[in-house]
């Protein structure tokens, strides 16, 4: 257990900022699942709509470092690469 008042101060800092971080991914997770439901069910303008609203919460995740960069860009791309096979 902490024994000075700025490791007590550090440690509610980082349960803050883990449950914010937490929600953040989880949000990102559900804007991921809405494109991949919409690819699933074969709705290419829902999915192309989903991923657009996908992409700016997955950079912001980046930004916010809760998510790699090269990451966030390969599941984009494999998101579109999916969703550009609906049409074939």
């Amino acid at each position: 257990m902490a024994n000075h008042k700025s490791a007590e101060k550090r440690i509610r800092q980082t349960a803050t900022r883990t449950e914010v971080n937490r929600a953040r991914v989880s949000r990102i997770r559900t804007f991921i699942k809405k494109v991949e439901t919409a690819i699933a069910s074969g709705k290419k303008t829902e999915a192309q709509a989903a991923l657009k609203a996908a992409q700016p919460e997955m950079m912001r995740g980046v930004s916010k470092g809760v998510l790699k960069l090269n990451a966030a860009s390969r599941k984009l791309s494999r998101l579109s690469a999916s969703i550009k096979k609906l049409a074939a």
